[in-house]
């Protein structure tokens, strides 16, 4: 079971804590965590897109010039796609961009994203994170004492408001809940913070 150093916001290492090896010692698969970072952002995909065919574009319904004897190539319609203002071969239309993976490669591919994290040793267990209140300043504080510079997920067991918007305005920072967790936002930060009762919830979750 890989065991990994628990720190207080201070930045200093208060103990250790032994994580599940199901969860954050699994064989890491690339394959399944490219999948699912795909069907992530097919999924946010908006599919409103949307161009006129050559039916729909408004005008063109006169013959342009007769058939024969102009000495100039034949046309039926100026609203032709080869026109200037013609409509638009095979138009994007709107659509839905969405579909589903199944529940087990999702769950591996989230499990092996974990396991990236302890591998590369960017993964953080704080042993709390409580604010009474929102203060920027001392977020980036708690940040500059873990030593992270670059990008960060935080993530918490539940919804601390203070917490929220105090690392909102840091650019390079975002916050989540464990039941929001997902693979395009832990391979999308450079550093992985979670709370120590966080950890719990996650492998009581996903064990």
């Amino acid at each position: 079971m890989p065991t990994v150093p628990v720190y207080n916001v201070s930045g200093e290492k208060v103990s250790e804590i032994q994580l599940n090896d199901s969860i954050f010692g699994v064989e890491i698969n690339t394959h399944v965590m490219h999948a699912v970072v795909k069907n992530q952002l097919a999924n946010k995909r908006q599919g409103t897109q949307s161009a006129k065919t050559r039916a729909e574009v408004r005008g063109g319904g006169r013959k342009p010039w007769r058939q024969k004897g102009t000495g100039r190539a034949r046309h039926g319609s100026s609203r032709s796609p080869i026109w200037v203002g013609g409509g638009t071969v095979f138009a994007p239309k709107p659509r839905d961009h969405s579909y589903k993976l199944p529940k087990k490669v999702r769950r591996l591919a989230l499990k092996s994203a974990l396991s990236s994290k302890v591998l590369s040793e960017t993964l953080i267990v704080l042993d709390d994170l409580q604010m009474t209140q929102p203060k920027t300043k001392e977020m980036t504080n708690i940040l500059k004492n873990l030593k992270v510079d670059g990008k960060a997920l935080i993530v918490m067991e539940q919804v601390n408001d203070s917490v929220i918007r105090s690392a909102r305005n840091i650019p390079g920072i975002q916050t989540t809940l464990v039941n929001t967790l997902n693979v395009y936002d832990i391979l999308k930060y450079d550093r992985f913070i979670i709370t120590r009762n966080a950890v719990e919830k996650v492998e009581e979750v996903y064990a």
